[in-house]
């Protein structure tokens, strides 16, 4: 099992923005096989992930902020109420994920970001017109220790090919050399 967690806008963007977040999750259907995704709520650019998700069959973990408790969730997801602030929420979503897409959003989407990168997980940018697009200036390391890549995108087929080609066919080579060492 691959888990990619959705870093995105916590309110409702642009359409454009929506259109290529959609775009994403699409392509990840076509491209990798056995993906949960993960995302920190269920509102703004976040529910069109996961309804999109939820529409192609995916397995969607909400992983919900304290203040965000009480929301409608789709009876689909699994929830998970840790009891935590969003930033504290975000570190949990992200430990839990092989790789993080960020399509769009402002301070939130950028710490997880960074929090993706300072736990060595891959990151892949999908560029929005938002705030998260300047961490261009950063891309690929964000300091000296390179503890994983960030990735810019503006192609969100582009994007999900190379998170398949460095993510999901690593994890699908990985499990069947362990099970040739098992077996």
């Amino acid at each position: 099992m691959i888990q990619i967690c959705f870093a995105a806008y916590s309110e409702e963007p642009e359409k454009s923005v929506v259109i290529n977040a959609i775009k994403v999750v699409d392509n990840l259907k076509r491209y990798c096989s056995n993906v949960v995704i993960f995302v920190g709520g269920y509102w703004g650019l976040m529910k069109n992930i996961v309804d999109r998700a939820i529409e192609n069959g995916f397995q969607v973990v909400i992983v919900s902020p304290i203040s965000g408790e009480e929301t409608d969730f789709p009876e689909e997801a699994i929830v998970f109420k840790p009891g935590v602030d969003y930033r504290v929420r975000s570190v949990f979503m992200v430990r839990s994920c092989n790789a993080l897409i960020a399509v769009g959003g402002e301070s939130g989407t950028i710490h997880e970001i960074v929090a993706a990168y300072t736990e060595g997980k891959p990151v892949y940018v999908l560029k929005s017109g938002l705030s998260s697009d300047r961490i261009e200036l950063l891309a690929p390391h964000i300091d000296r220790r390179a503890l994983s890549e960030i990735k810019m995108f503006s192609d969100p087929e582009k994007l999900v090919e190379a998170l398949a080609n460095e993510v999901c066919t690593k994890n699908i080579i990985k499990r069947v050399s362990e099970r040739k060492r098992i077996g």
